[in-house]
């Protein structure tokens, strides 16, 4: 019997990297999820990870405890407020939000465990389209880390160089929930919000509860993370 290839999912609990694993599940892959701990302060995203690894059926999930507080300021792990209400179509700055080098230290930690689990493809959900503008989530960003990880790692230098597989780079919120939406996904199991409520609800203030708000009232579809809350 052949054995699907592996994939390392990089899971945040959030909609992108839900509706991410679930495209490469559905192209054959074997998902083994990563979930950092990075010292964020909307914390409920990791238990949202969790009932997206279950509703994935990952075959292993790791929760890695690395805090970025002291060398990664940012609005999200706590270093200033969140910005709210911001006009995010007339506006080209780095938000607060972004955390410094974030996607470059989880991909690293990625490339470390598919080359011990030998897996082929590094999954990550970010997206260039609708998205709050950081630099981390550009085409040519993963396209240079790809490049990197075929210099760095045993298994380009024996020719089998790892694949980063961003399926939604090109899309906007909208066609992301429709594809998810097409694959089944609950996305009432996710968490978006960077300034939840003290009862976890989100605040539909912040930059990620505007694009999921805007994406949902875009794909004409209820989102049903709202409906629970």
């Amino acid at each position: 019997m052949t054995i699907a290839p592996a994939a390392i999912l990089l899971l945040s609990g959030g909609l992108d990297s839900f509706t991410a694993g679930a495209i490469a599940k559905a192209d054959g892959f074997r998902l083994f999820a990563l979930t950092v701990r990075y010292g964020q302060t909307h914390v409920q995203e990791i238990d949202a990870s969790r009932r997206a690894a279950r509703a994935l059926g990952v075959e292993r999930h790791v929760e890695l405890d690395l805090d970025l507080r002291d060398i990664a300021r940012s609005a999200l792990t706590g270093a200033s407020a969140v910005p709210l209400d911001r006009d995010l179509a007339n506006t080209d700055d780095i938000p607060s939000t972004y955390v410094p080098a974030r996607n470059t230290i989880f991909l690293s930690l990625a490339l470390a465990w598919a080359e011990t689990v030998g897996a082929s493809v590094i999954v990550i959900g970010v997206n260039a389209l609708d998205y709050s503008g950081y630099p981390d989530c550009r085409p040519e960003y993963v396209e240079a880390f790809e490049r990197m990880g075929r210099l760095a790692t045993a298994a380009g230098v024996h020719g089998t160089p790892l694949r980063i597989m961003a399926p939604l780079q090109h899309m906007s919120k909208a066609d992301i929930i429709a594809r998810g939406t097409a694959l089944g996904l609950d996305y009432g199991l996710t968490h978006s919000c960077y300034a939840p409520t003290a009862d976890g609800r989100p605040c539909g203030r912040c930059d990620s509860c505007q694009l999921r708000a805007h994406g949902f009232a875009e794909a004409g579809i209820p989102d049903p993370a709202l409906e629970r809350s």
